[in-house]
């Protein structure tokens, strides 16, 4: 793929995470036996606490490598998102359906009929259901309104990095 910048390190990072996941099931089945320890035991640790801790010592430092070379294009991001003219957030709907007391088979046939215009007819999905007297019914235009708001996804990231990388 000539137009991605890192295909080999990251699909080489997804590989190296199967060969750490496939040293937990002999780990746990460890754990089980714990009290009544054998050598069946540490052949197993022998073998998958070295291989393990390599390889993933090896993949962070990779990841790193990756994500300090990493080139982020948010204009990109957003143009991209909007090309489904709000699609990314039927999710969203479908549960605050739910959660107004439509049935789960009643807000996804809401929902469902609202984004086919978007793909039949390139439509927006957001002014689909306000003016979907059905939907109305059940949430009010502010209620839909919020459910397009990008900052819910992104509420949390300014949490997440300072967990990841310490308090700035």
């Amino acid at each position: 793929m000539p137009h991605k910048r890192n295909p080999v390190l990251t699909e080489n990072l997804t590989g190296l995470a199967r060969l750490v996941r496939m040293t937990v099931v002999p780990a746990m089945e460890n754990v089980a036996l714990w009290h009544e320890r054998d050598i069946s035991h540490s052949s197993v640790e022998r073998g998958i606490a070295p291989d393990a801790t390599i390889t993933l010592d090896f993949a962070l430092n990779r990841l790193a490598g990756v994500i300090e070379k990493l080139v982020i294009y948010p204009d990109n991001m957003l143009k991209n998102m909007n090309k489904f003219k709000g699609l990314v957030m039927s999710q969203r709907v479908l549960l605050a359906l739910t959660q107004a007391g439509v049935s789960r088979e009643d807000a996804y046939r809401l929902v469902q009929r609202n984004a086919m215009k978007v793909w039949e007819k390139g439509a927006d999905f957001k002014t689909e259901l306000l003016g979907d007297a059905e939907v109305t019914a059940a949430l009010s235009p502010a209620e839909i309104e919020e459910k397009f708001d990008l900052g819910y996804h992104t509420k949390h990231v300014d949490t997440i990095f300072r967990r990841v990388f310490g308090e700035a």
